[in-house]
């Protein structure tokens, strides 16, 4: 099988790099999305979508060429200091007086096989605007790895490599906690899409890696 095509699978695609499963994304999105709306507006909304990423960095070669240098760069400045969106960390690290990423790691040390290792990004009851689109997070022990699922409401995957990465390094964090190698990590997309501002720039990606050569 060559490398960087989904597997025969259809529940899970997998993908070598980021670079790779962002255009399959957007290739998704392209060619099966239909009509909708979002809160900025009109957008191409695809079918939820499930997928694996093995290697993540700001080096990928195909988001160093097609990426938002800029964002990428600032992504990999603030790194250091910070691993996702504020808000995001906030409420991994502060949702009512509870550390999650630490309560997940002690629940995963004291039951390795667990399959309630997840934490809500979500508060119940608050207004609709202000639900974050990663809605939650999925921590398994799997094969002596720690695989990490990520779960989006909604996602403009224009954009979407700018929170793969930083998500890498929360697996990371907790992997490390663990003492234990991270699996890959797992997104999974209810509402993929891309706004209708943004098309002709996904039609030019799209136009300069065709299929053979993006999947």
């Amino acid at each position: 099988m060559p490398a960087g095509s989904p597997d025969v699978e259809p529940a899970v695609q997998r993908w070598d790099t980021c670079g790779r499963a962002w255009i399959a994304v957007l290739r998704h999105v392209w060619s099966a999305g239909e009509a909708g709306m979002e809160d900025r507006g009109p957008i191409i909304e695809g079918p939820p979508v499930l997928f694996e990423i093995a290697s993540l960095s700001w080096e990928d070669p195909i988001l160093r060429e097609y990426g938002d240098r800029t964002r990428m760069a600032r992504w990999a400045q603030d790194q250091p200091r910070l691993s996702v969106h504020p808000e995001y960390e906030e409420r991994m690290r502060d949702l009512n007086g509870v550390h999650q990423l630490h309560w997940v790691a002690d629940l995963l040390r004291a039951r390795p096989w667990t399959t309630s290792a997840w934490i809500s990004l979500a508060v119940p009851g608050e207004p609709g605007d202000t639900i974050p689109p990663l809605a939650a997070l999925s921590f398994r022990i799997r094969g002596y790895r720690l695989i990490m699922t990520a779960m989006f409401r909604s996602q403009n995957v224009y954009r979407g490599y700018l929170a793969y990465i930083p998500l890498r390094a929360i697996q990371l964090e907790v992997a490390d906690d663990l003492g234990l190698p991270p699996g890959p990590l797992r997104v999974f997309i209810d509402v993929p899409h891309v706004e209708v501002a943004d098309a002709n720039g996904v039609a030019t990606v799209l136009a300069a890696l065709p299929e053979p050569n993006a999947a």
